[in-house]
């Protein structure tokens, strides 16, 4: 079995659930397994007095499961357009992968919720595509062969799956936006059988 690795920083719940779709995704392709983990928080206190493993949810990302996996799946709410701290600061600690070509080849797809409907969806997508472009990752989207991508009234773009939360967080994944998950996670790991398994 060849695994994809579905890594996500999630504060309120909804990019965990979202991850947990596209994973479902994954595993609807025969011969692939997904490989769920979390992204831990950015902390003012020292990494040293931190718990090494979180006490709910996915273990924890390393940079091995990086390694070890086909592809990618990287989700992260939005904060002001751009993706969280906690993203960005894993991200920025992959310089040896990057060295060693690791992730050269691999395909890589993202995702997002976001509070409002015009809260930076697009523009945090993109944002998390940028390292992983540098990584020399094969950049997997969604096609609008994707029908639901035409007609849904809250979360889907083009660039990655999306979820529109509410201002408080409150409004549940859509059936549009959770078969646009899976459907990220198919074509993640149809791709990954592709380019790299094959």
């Amino acid at each position: 079995m060849s695994e994809i690795l579905v890594v996500y920083f999630s504060r309120d719940g909804a990019v965990e659930k979202m991850a947990q779709l596209i994973a479902r995704g994954v595993e609807e392709h025969q011969g692939m397994t997904a490989r769920l983990r979390a992204l831990p928080p950015v902390s003012a206190l020292s990494e040293a007095v931190e718990p090494s493993v979180p006490t709910v949810g996915a273990p924890y990302v390393t940079l091995q499961d990086m390694k070890e996996c086909v592809g990618m799946a990287l989700g992260s709410p939005c904060y002001f357009g751009n993706m969280a701290a906690a993203a960005k600061y894993f991200l920025d600690g992959t310089g040896s992968l990057w060295l060693s070509g690791s992730m050269i080849g691999k395909p890589a797809s993202v995702f997002t919720s976001s509070g409002a409907m015009h809260g930076g969806q697009e523009s945090t997508l993109l944002s998390m595509l940028i390292p992983l472009m540098h990584h020399g990752m094969v950049v997997v989207g969604l096609p609008f062969s994707e029908s639901d991508l035409k007609t849904t009234r809250s979360g889907g773009t083009p660039y990655g799956a999306s979820h529109l939360a509410g201002s408080e967080g409150d409004l549940l994944i859509t059936e549009e936006e959770a078969r646009l998950c899976r459907a990220l996670g198919r074509r993640l790991a149809e791709t990954a059988k592709k380019l790299v398994v094959d």
